[in-house]
């Protein structure tokens, strides 16, 4: 497992806790996660993850993904796109959404994270987390020429 001391310990102390069996395929998908900055789709975690087990379903891929999730392994990160992408820091930051070519950057920002859930609302809702997020052109896209591929690759 690739996974940074201390992360990998979270991975099997969560599964235990939550009676995952620790098999092969979720070390290395949480694994592969991991090495990720940038946010992945299942499809995306598929795709790389089927090199090392070819006979991996897409569905045991986003199962795995969403069970991950469940149990506070990871995040699903919300998207414009409309395709649900996958953040493995699970510490406090904040997203910056390109709305051309789909990209999802981290940033810490201390006044962000000082922000206060209004009253009513922590009255009303049990708030787990909060995140800003900005809609941006990261400057990939500004560049003069820049085009996106269907994958959302600035090319």
């Amino acid at each position: 497992m690739n996974a940074a001391p201390g992360e990998a310990g979270r991975f099997f102390e969560l599964c235990r806790a939550h009676s995952l069996k620790i098999t092969p395929q979720r070390t290395a998908i949480y694994s592969l996660l991991g090495n990720c900055r940038d946010h992945p789709s299942a499809d995306q975690v598929y795709r790389l993850i089927k090199r090392e087990f070819p006979n991996i379903s897409f569905e045991t891929v986003n199962r795995t993904l969403l069970t991950f999730a469940s149990i506070g392994l990871i995040s699903i990160v919300e998207s414009t796109s409309g395709v649900r992408r996958f953040d493995p820091d699970m510490k406090s930051h904040h997203h910056m959404h390109c709305i051309r070519c789909g990209r999802i950057f981290d940033f810490q920002h201390e006044g962000y994270d000082a922000l206060e859930v209004p009253g009513q609302l922590n009255e009303e809702f049990s708030v787990l987390s909060k995140r800003v997020v900005l809609h941006v052109i990261c400057p990939f896209c500004l560049q003069p020429g820049a085009a996106v591929t269907a994958e959302g690759v600035v090319a």
